[in-house]
């Protein structure tokens, strides 16, 4: 029999999400999970081996764009993002963009793909900047993450537990630009100053790139997954505002 003189806790109870959740559903979100990962992949995958065998600009170019148009139909007729996709027609643009006018400017077809390689390793080199920058400041990017979900973008700064967590991510998150632009970068230069053989630069800067794209970046985000999976930091109040 039920004790009437005892009252009923109706007050909901508030389910607590840990930062290690928050970040681990802001990243899968970020790169669209395996699929996503695919689809930024395969269409640049094919235009650098396609370019390194055939040393044609326009011929690799059409390929490419054709596997990513398929993605893309693909996405479209789910009615899902297509983003990733995108993002992928929009590396190669630029890619092959800056080796037309290494063509243009009477490159022959290593110069060209010295030229293609080029603006991976700045955005590679930028991007590292920028993150390794943040880490410096104690504002890690990886937090912004947190405070995107929580509401208030800045509140996880005041928790040290979090600001480390974060910087750790971080470091994670940057560490293959890190070494994309340690390897190639000295290998570009090489080659385009005549220091070394250009078709040998021009080779291992095709394998470097297709080794040290989504392989480089999944082991990384492996690292960060059992990093967050060692740990429950609650999102509190004061995170939440």
């Amino acid at each position: 029999m039920v004790d009437q003189d005892r009252g009923v806790d109706e007050t909901p109870h508030t389910v607590v999400a840990s930062v290690e959740e928050v970040v681990r559903g802001q990243l899968a979100k970020a790169l669209g999970g395996r699929r996503g990962m695919l689809e930024a992949a395969v269409p640049t995958a094919v235009f650098t081996v396609g370019f390194l065998v055939s040393h044609e600009l326009k011929l690799s170019v059409v390929v490419a764009v054709a596997c990513a148009v398929v993605l893309l139909a693909v996405r479209i007729g789910q009615r899902s993002t297509t983003q990733f996709v995108i993002n992928s027609l929009f590396g190669i643009g630029i890619g092959a963009f800056f080796a037309w006018r290494a063509a243009r400017g009477g490159g022959d077809a290593n110069d060209q793909a010295l030229a293609y390689f080029l603006p991976g390793i700045l955005y590679n080199l930028g991007y590292s900047v920028v993150m390794v920058f943040t880490i410096l400041i104690r504002w890690p990017i990886v937090g912004f993450m947190v405070g995107s979900v929580t509401g208030d973008p800045t509140a996880w700064h005041e928790d040290r537990g979090t600001v480390r967590l974060c910087s750790r991510l971080t470091w994670l998150l940057v560490l293959p630009c890190v070494v994309r632009v340690a390897v190639q970068g000295p290998v570009y230069l090489a080659g385009r100053n005549d220091w070394w053989d250009r078709d040998s630069a021009v080779a291992v800067l095709g394998v470097a790139k297709l080794a040290m794209g989504w392989p480089l970046q999944i082991a990384a985000l492996a690292a960060m997954v059992w990093l967050l999976s060692r740990n429950q930091t609650p999102v509190t109040e004061e995170q939440s505002g």
